[in-house]
């Protein structure tokens, strides 16, 4: 069994960065990939950032490409999303999420475990 606790979340204005953190306990992390995901009201999970298991490789929406940044330090159990530049657009509960033997695909149905989400609200 793998639980994730996300952190990090909060309110800033347009253009200054966050970074969130997702702690796991559980599970074998060199082998799973882990994301974020991130979700408005009303609408669907959207896919923001992936990484594999030894951090090798990430893969980004385009809409964060360039602007946000995921690492993992495994040591540490933990996976992070620093996120900069942001924009009201990003406004959204951001979920962490864990595919054990995955390589970071991007759908959402391919990660079995997640965390409760935090908050981000970027004031314009």
């Amino acid at each position: 069994q793998v639980q994730l606790e996300e952190s990090g979340g909060g309110l800033v204005q347009a253009g200054n960065s966050l970074r969130l953190s997702c702690a796991a306990s559980g599970g074998t992390l060199t082998n799973s990939a882990m994301a974020w995901f991130r979700q408005e009201p009303g609408k669907d999970r959207e896919f923001v950032a992936s990484i594999n298991g030894r951090g090798t490789g990430t893969n980004y929406a385009d809409s964060v490409k360039v602007r946000f940044i995921i690492a993992r330090d495994n040591a540490k159990r933990t996976v992070y999303l620093y996120m900069y530049s942001l924009t009201h657009d990003d406004t959204a509960t951001y979920y962490c999420a864990f595919d054990a033997w995955g390589a970071g695909e991007y759908s959402s149905e391919k990660y079995e475990y997640w965390g409760q989400g935090t908050q981000v609200t970027v004031s314009p």
